[in-house]
C-alpha cells in the first residue's frame, strides 16, 4: 500500500504558480549504485514507503552518488524535489549536493541548476532554479548529511516545470544556480577578504519560535571559492541571534546584537572563525538597528519586538573599552512611526546612516528625519521631511554615493503589515550634522514593495530585489519576483530579469566582492509553506558583452598596502586602462536593514599608463572605519573583482 503522507501533500500545494510537478509517465532512472531490494526506479514509483540505496552490502559503495532521471523529452524544468527515506533510519540522508540538467541525449553536456546542503531530516527538500529545457536531471550526493557513512538513499525524486520558457537576455541580467542551505536563513553577512557569506536563522534552522530565550542559533557559511555550504549550531554566546541589530565594526567582526535573547551581544570573528560574547545591551532589543560610527563605535536604537515596549533610546558599544553607555540625549520618540501596533512596531528597522563627528542620520521608515548625535550623553536634532513621502516601514534606504551625501530611499508601507506598499523613490542628501537634509522624490518604481532589499553595485546603481506589494508576514501573496535598477544619472528604474525564488519576510541581498549579487532568504515559520532555504547568484549585465558572452573584466593587479588611514592615498596596478573606481563597504542585512552597506566614488589624482593614485576621503564619516572592496571598472562599465582593504580612524 503506498503512504501519503500529509505535509508532504501541503508542501507540494505550496509551489509557486509557476511550477508544476511534472508527470512521470515513461521516465527511466539510474544511478550509479544500488543495494538490491533498493533500485533506482523506487524514487519513481509514488511509494513513499520505498527507497533507492546505495550499495552497502558486501562492501560500501563510495561517494560520491548520483542519480539520473530521463524524461524521455525536453521539459521546462524549473525545480526538483527529493524525500528522504521515511522509516526510522536517516541513513543515506543527501547533504552537500548539486542538481545539474542536460538538453542533448549525449550526457556530456550537464549544466549546474543548484548545489548547496540538505538539512539532515525527513522533511521534503524542494529546490527552485531557473526555468531551463532539459531532458535529464542529475542529482549527486557529495556528503552524507550526518556523516554517518558513505551512503545515499531517497524515498522520491519529482520535477517541477513551467508551462513555457522565454530565454533570459543577458542585458537584463543573469540569475545563477540555486544554493541550498541547511537553515531559513533570516540575515547575512558577507565575510571580508574571503567573501564567504555567514548565515543564520534562530534556535531551529526552520523555525524562529518568538519566545526567545534559547541560547542557540542555527547558523551556515557558503564558500564561493569551493562551492560548499557549512552548517555550524552556535551556543558558546548563549544568544538566539533571530531578529538583531547588526554591524560590521572596525575590524571587520559582524557584530549582533539582541533578537530573540534580547540584551544579548556577540561578535563574529572570521579571521579565527570564533563567535565571542560580549557585554550586554543596557536595553534589551528586537528589531533594532545599529551603525557604525566615524569614531569605530557602534549606535543602536529601537527594538520593540522583544525585551518590552516602549522607550528603546539610543546607546552606544565603544570599541575601546568593550562596554555600552546609554545616551540620554537619543530619545527613540522623534523616530516613532503611528504604526497601528503601536510602539511594538513602530521604532523598528531605523534607517541609520553613520556620519560625520560621530553624528548618525535617520532616514526612515518615519517620514520623520532625525539626527543623532553619539558622542558625550549624545543629542537629537529633526532633519526635515523625507519630502511627501508617508511613513514607509519595511522599506529601504542605500547610501549610493557616501562623497556626496546621497542616500536613496525606495518603498515601505505605512504600517508594519497588512497594508498596501508603495512604489515611491527618493534621492536624500545630507551634508553637516544637525542641518536638515533635502528629500527629493524620483520616477517611482514599477512595482510597489515591502520587506524588499538593494544593493549599490560598484556602478553607483542601486538594485532592488523582492519584496510584495502588501506586506504579510510569512506570505508570499503579492510577491514581486522582477527586481528594478535604479540608475542615479536618470533618476529612474529599469527592470531586470526574475527571480526564481519568492523573496519577503526575512529575506537580504549583498553584494559580493566579485561584483555580484547574492540573493536569499525568506520564511522561517515552521511548517509553513513560504520557507525559502536557499539563494540565487544575481550577475548584472555590466559583467556581459552585447551578445550575451561573459564580458572581458579589468584585473588589480596590486595595492599598496592592505590597510589605509583616512586620507590616505593608495597606488594602484591594473592589466588594462580603466576609467573609473569605486569603494564599496561590506555589509550585513536582516528584515531589509542594511546600515554597513555604502558607495565612495573615486577619481585618480594621477595616472601613470595602468598605475593609478587614488585618495581615500579625508573625514571617516563619509569613509566609515571597517573593510571595503575596491572595484576598478573599464570605459564599457565592467567591474573588476575586488581588492580588500580596511580604513581606519587616523
Amino acid at each position: 500500500m503506498r503512504r501519503i503522507l500529509a505535509p508532504i501533500v501541503a508542501a507540494y500545494a505550496s509551489l509557486a504558480a509557476t511550477q508544476a510537478i511534472t508527470p512521470r509517465t515513461g521516465w527511466t532512472v539510474t544511478a550509479d549504485s544500488l543495494q538490491p531490494g533498493n533500485e533506482a526506479t523506487n524514487v519513481l514509483d509514488g511509494n513513499t514507503g520505498s527507497i533507492w540505496h546505495t550499495q552497502y552490502t558486501p562492501s560500501n559503495a563510495v561517494l560520491p552518488h548520483a542519480i539520473t532521471i530521463d524524461m524521455k523529452k525536453i521539459i521546462n524544468v524549473n525545480g526538483l524535489t527529493y524525500l528522504p527515506r521515511q522509516d526510522a533510519s536517516r541513513n543515506g540522508n543527501i547533504g552537500q549536493h548539486k542538481i545539474e540538467v542536460e538538453l542533448s541525449s549525449d550526457s556530456s553536456t550537464w549544466t549546474t541548476v543548484a548545489f548547496g546542503t540538505y538539512y539532515d531530516d525527513t522533511s521534503l527538500k524542494t529546490t527552485p532554479f531557473t526555468t531551463t529545457p532539459a531532458r535529464y536531471v542529475r542529482l549527486t550526493a557529495q556528503t552524507e548529511a550526518g556523516g554517518r557513512g558513505p551512503w545515499t538513499s531517497a524515498a522520491e525524486i519529482n520535477i517541477l516545470s513551467a508551462a513555457s520558457y522565454t530565454a533570459p537576455a543577458a542585458s537584463k541580467g543573469v540569475w545563477g544556480a540555486t544554493l541550498d542551505f541547511p537553515i531559513v536563513p533570516a540575515a547575512a553577512a558577507v565575510l571580508q577578504g574571503s567573501g564567504k557569506v555567514l548565515l543564520w536563522s534562530s534556535y531551529k534552522a526552520y523555525d524562529f519560535g518568538g519566545g526567545g530565550g534559547s541560547g542557540t542559533t542555527e547558523t551556515a557559511i557558503y564558500d564561493p571559492a569551493t562551492g560548499t555550504v557549512s552548517r555550524r549550531v552556535v551556543t558558546n554566546t548563549q544568544h538566539d541571534m533571530f531578529c538583531p541589530g547588526i554591524s560590521l565594526d572596525v575590524q571587520g567582526r559582524v557584530f549582533v546584537t539582541g533578537g530573540n535573547d534580547a540584551p544579548k551581544t556577540s561578535i563574529y570573528d572570521s579571521n579565527a572563525n570564533t563567535w565571542i560574547a560580549a557585554p550586554n545591551m543596557k536595553i534589551a532589543r528586537g528589531y533594532q538597528s545599529s551603525t557604525t560610527l566615524s569614531n569605530g563605535d557602534i549606535f543602536t536604537i529601537g527594538g520593540s519586538w522583544s525585551g518590552g515596549q516602549g522607550n528603546k533610546n539610543g546607546e552606544v558599544w565603544k570599541s575601546a573599552t568593550n562596554t555600552w553607555s546609554l545616551l540620554p540625549g537619543c530619545p527613540v520618540a522623534p523616530m516613532l512611526t503611528a504604526d497601528a501596533q503601536g510602539v511594538y512596531r513602530a521604532d523598528n528597522h531605523g534607517w541609520l546612516f553613520g556620519w560625520k563627528s560621530g553624528s548618525v542620520f535617520q532616514a526612515g521608515p518615519s517620514k520623520a528625519m532625525n539626527w543623532y548625535t553619539a558622542t558625550g550623553t549624545g543629542a537629537q536634532k529633526p532633519a526635515g521631511l523625507r519630502g511627501n513621502d508617508a511613513h514607509a516601514m519595511n522599506g529601504n534606504a542605500i547610501m549610493f554615493d557616501a562623497l556626496n551625501g546621497k542616500i536613496l530611499t525606495v518603498g515601505g508601507a505605512p504600517n508594519y503589515q497588512d497594508n498596501d506598499a508603495t512604489s515611491n523613490a527618493h534621492v536624500i542628501t545630507i551634508g553637516s550634522p544637525g542641518t536638515v537634509a533635502s528629500a527629493t522624490a524620483v520616477g517611482s518604481m514599477a512595482n510597489r514593495r515591502a520587506f524588499h532589499n538593494s544593493v549599490v553595485l560598484p556602478d553607483g546603481k542601486v538594485l532592488v530585489t523582492g519584496g510584495e506589494v502588501r506586506p504579510v508576514p510569512f506570505s508570499d501573496a503579492g510577491a514581486v519576483l522582477t527586481p528594478e535598477l535604479f540608475n542615479p544619472a536618470t533618476s529612474s528604474f529599469t527592470s531586470v530579469n526574475p527571480e526564481a525564488v519568492p523573496r519577503t519576510y526575512h529575506s537580504w541581498s549583498l553584494l559580493l566582492p566579485d561584483a555580484t549579487v547574492i540573493s536569499g532568504g525568506g520564511g522561517l515559520c515552521g511548517g509553513c509553506s513560504t520557507n525559502h532555504p536557499n539563494a540565487q547568484l544575481f550577475s548584472p549585465a555590466y559583467l556581459f558583452n552585447a551578445d550575451g558572452s561573459k564580458a572581458a573584466r579589468p584585473v588589480i593587479s596590486s595595492v599598496s598596502a592592505t590597510s589605509f588611514a583616512v586620507g590616505a592615498t593608495m597606488t594602484v596596478t591594473t592589466n588594462s586602462a580603466v576609467t573609473s573606481w569605486s569603494l564599496v563597504r561590506y555589509a550585513s542585512a536582516t528584515h531589509s536593514v542594511n546600515t554597513d552597506q555604502r558607495r565612495i566614488p573615486l577619481t585618480p589624482t594621477a595616472t601613470s599608463g595602468n598605475t593609478y593614485t587614488l585618495r581615500i576621503p579625508s573625514d571617516s564619516g563619509i569613509a566609515l572605519p571597517g573593510p571595503w572592496m575596491l572595484f576598478a571598472m573599464n570605459a564599457q562599465g565592467v567591474p573588476s573583482i575586488s581588492k580588500t582593504i580596511s580604513i581606519r580612524v587616523s
